[in-house]
């Protein structure tokens, strides 16, 4: 298994956990770290036993942000893998196949926001913040603009990016940024029993599904009508649908093959 400089990855199965790692900096995100997102979660994507993943960060941050260092000095941290940017790194994300649920446990700010952004399902503490705070060192969230104006509308997008403030956990969950809010003590056991009832499903159809949620979200209607049509007609060719049918129709437990 690969060693990483700013990650752990941990568990072989159903569901995998990627930690940030690095909680004296608040686990930010820089070229190195995306590199090593990017590795890992290739690495997942192909195991067949993983049909979730868990992403965090070590210590009292999710991600407080873009790491300024690692921008202007790839591979200082010592990494194996080659750097890599947030464009390779949020495409990836949205092709992995697999839903990627973020537990946010603290902060998640500017870049760190992104990446939480970018996960399918995000379950966070009600202690956690968020916020685009670029504005205040006179930066501007560029990269993260195309997830978050497609989680929520663009009036509330723009008043987080000019003012730079800092949401509680209610906000965000009012707001559409993250899916639940729980208390601190019970984010571990929420999350993972999230995660274990998404890798329940069947691997198959959620591949296709995500990676058709994904890919058609920028098409227009017609087009994007036409492409599902085409994802549906794949869907139904599945081993893992006729089986699912045939358990509802026996009241059984369908058993997932993955084909």
């Amino acid at each position: 298994m690969t060693q990483y400089s700013t990650l752990l990855v941990a568990g072989a199965g159903p569901v995998a956990r990627v930690t940030l790692n690095r909680p004296d900096k608040r686990n930010p995100i820089g070229l190195d770290t995306c590199g090593e997102l990017v590795h890992a979660l290739g690495a997942l994507r192909d195991d067949a036993a993983v049909h979730a993943v868990i992403l965090t960060g070590a210590g009292s941050a999710f991600s407080a942000g873009g790491d300024l260092g690692s921008m202007k000095a790839p591979g200082a941290s010592g990494s194996a893998v080659p750097p890599a940017s947030l464009v390779e790194l949020f495409t990836t994300m949205h092709d992995v196949g697999k839903p990627i649920v973020a537990m946010v446990n603290g902060h998640a700010l500017a870049g760190g926001l992104g990446l939480m952004v970018a996960c399918d399902l995000a379950v966070a503490a009600d202690t956690a913040t968020f916020g685009t705070t670029e504005i205040g060192v006179g930066l501007w969230p560029m990269m993260i603009t195309a997830e978050i104006t497609r989680n929520i509308g663009r009036k509330k997008t723009l008043e987080m990016m000019l003012t730079g403030r800092r949401y509680s956990a209610a906000e965000a969950l009012a707001m559409g940024l993250v899916n639940q809010v729980v208390p601190a003590a019970e984010l571990e056991a929420v999350t993972t029993a999230l995660a274990a009832e998404l890798a329940d499903k069947s691997p198959a159809a959620v591949a296709l599904g995500l990676r058709a949620f994904y890919r058609s979200a920028d098409l227009e209607l017609e087009p994007a009508l036409r492409y599902l049509q085409g994802e549906l007609g794949k869907v139904l060719a599945l081993e893992d649908a006729a089986e699912g049918v045939t358990a509802f129709l026996q009241k059984r437990k369908p058993v997932w093959t993955g084909r």
